[in-house]
């Protein structure tokens, strides 16, 4: 991997000044630019794993921004958990408290801040002109969706990881928002995740074909959800070396 710089800003969001990891690859003139990449972070938080996560990508040579999502419910270090959730009783614990801020980040909210953190990334003097892409872990996934739908102009590239959520009863269920995207989307579902049971994959995959989307969708075998994150004890690390791969393929095809 290429060499990366990355440090903390802040963002204007919809609803106040939200926290936010830029990561870029080492600069090898002035000037350098490359295309810009908005990482939406789990419902654990914005902490180490999430800049680990965006330094990859930035890595493969874009310029990524992770804004701290929860930003209306208190700073990354107040909505993050200080140890890594390694086990059972831990992320029992820490979820008790998430869930009630993971509830209050709606549709309507999360809409106003998307199109904040686009413009926040375009703002960057290191990304360069051009489509964005955008990849999300668990909820942060359904960000992802909603910023294609947010700016289909813009957003070129959505991954999707242990998404859960997707088909709803709800009028803004995320597979009823396809028909609006204009992004290449790449969803890797986990295995067993309750979040996202056999039925609802099948619904998700035929709304995507039914739309029109460009996509490529597949269930990763033995995964649980929140596979990707290395500071869980969901962690499954050839699921997750599998997704940056294909998330690499992805932004390779679309942003050049």
């Amino acid at each position: 991997m290429s060499e990366t710089t990355g440090e903390k800003i802040t963002v204007t969001a919809a609803d106040g000044d939200a926290e936010a990891y830029v990561a870029r690859p080492a600069p090898a003139a002035d000037g350098d630019t490359w295309p810009g990449v908005l990482f939406l972070m789990d419902a654990i938080g914005l902490r180490p794993q999430i800049e680990k996560m965006a330094d990859r990508i930035a890595s493969w040579g874009y310029v990524v921004l992770a804004p701290n999502t929860f930003y209306r419910s208190g700073t990354a270090a107040e909505t993050s958990p200080d140890e890594p959730l390694l086990d059972a009783e831990s992320r029992s614990t820490f979820f008790a408290k998430a869930r009630p801020r993971i509830k209050s980040l709606t549709t309507y909210r999360a809409r106003g801040d998307l199109a904040a953190y686009l413009d926040a990334l375009r703002a960057l003097p290191e990304t360069a002109p051009g489509p964005v892409g955008a990849t999300g872990y668990c909820m942060g996934g359904r960000l992802a969706l909603l910023a294609a739908t947010t700016r289909p102009d813009d957003v070129a590239a959505v991954g999707m990881f242990h998404t859960g959520g997707l088909v709803t009863d709800s009028s803004d269920s995320p597979h009823l928002s396809l028909p609006e995207v204009k992004a290449e989307v790449l969803a890797i579902h986990a295995d067993h995740d309750r979040s996202l049971p056999p039925e609802s994959v099948a619904v998700f995959e035929h709304a995507l074909t039914s739309s029109g989307v460009t996509h490529h969708a597949s269930v990763y075998p033995g995964a649980p959800h929140g596979y990707t994150m290395a500071d869980t004890a969901s962690y499954n690390h050839d699921a997750a070396e599998y997704h940056f791969a294909e998330l690499a393929k992805l932004f390779a095809r679309t942003l050049g």
